[in-house]
């Protein structure tokens, strides 16, 4: 990939990020509590509910563009003359590869902003409590099962995103515009967070178990397995509809504002002498 579709990547990525992160923040706070172990309430119910907001407004540019980056550069690397069959395929590995790249800026980001969700510690504080009590490697608690429920997601999300985005462009005889990619991106997001919510409630637990517990020390199926014994089904899927809620409007807007901003930087770049 060329160096101005690297940046352009970069930049759109970057502020499609910061965009959704910061917008549906409260949705994705709600969701936090009521997959937190001591409950909604205990949790801090509908209080606070910009509570964790730093942690997600320093990490979101740099995640979302780590993930755009490594996105289209796959993308770009497996482009062959291939049958059209194999692009979900090919979206699926790039997307897989973005996924386990932007975790390592997005777990510690999402370390700190979940457990500010669920406290009444200044994201600051809890930051340097857990660089005091676990060290780095409390930062990235849970990097596993964040890459097991984003590497699913994105192999969902990804390929649909695209594939509607194709079909709807051969209905209409051109390319889609930003909000009907949005639109094709908000359908996406929906469908993938249905389907991985309980990999997201073992990520949730993993991440807010105390230091030392057999939770935090554990892997994905173990946690799945003690919400399983203690909730049921319905434990697995905790959080689903704000997660769905979130996620549609945040393939809206994060999908939407990526190819608007994309878009612009690429026009402003070839309108340049």
């Amino acid at each position: 990939m060329d160096s101005p579709g690297f940046t352009t990547s970069l930049l759109a990525g970057g502020v499609a990020g910061v965009t959704v992160d910061l917008v549906l923040f409260p949705l994705d706070t709600i969701k936090t509590r009521l997959q937190s172990p001591q409950g909604f309430n205990k949790a801090g119910g509908f209080r606070g509910i910009y509570a964790g907001v730093p942690s997600a407004a320093i990490g979101s540019f740099p995640n979302a563009a780590a993930f755009f980056i490594t996105y289209e550069y796959v993308k770009w690397l497996l482009h062959t003359d291939s049958s059209p069959y194999l692009m979900p395929v090919k979206h699926m590995l790039a997307a897989s590869a973005g996924e386990v790249i932007a975790c390592l800026i997005r777990v510690p980001s999402e370390v700190v902003k979940q457990r500010a969700q669920v406290s009444a510690s200044s994201t600051v504080q809890i930051f340097t409590d857990i660089l005091y009590q676990e060290g780095i490697q409390g930062l990235y608690r849970g990097y596993k099962s964040t890459v097991l429920r984003e590497i699913p997601f994105s192999l969902v999300q990804f390929p649909l995103w695209e594939s509607l985005k194709a079909l709807w462009s051969w209905r209409q005889g051109h390319a889609v515009d930003s909000w009907q990619s949005a639109v094709c991106g908000a359908f996406a997001g929906g469908f993938a967070a249905a389907v991985t919510t309980p990999l997201d409630v073992a990520k949730t637990r993993i991440m807010l178990a105390k230091v030392g517990s057999s939770t935090a020390g554990g892997g994905v199926l173990s946690a799945l397995r003690g919400v399983w014994r203690t909730q049921g089904l319905p434990g697995l899927f905790a959080g689903v509809f704000p997660r769905m809620a979130a996620i549609s409007l945040g393939g809206f807007i994060f999908l939407g504002a990526y190819d608007q901003t994309r878009s612009l930087l690429l026009e402003l770049g070839r309108e340049r002498p």
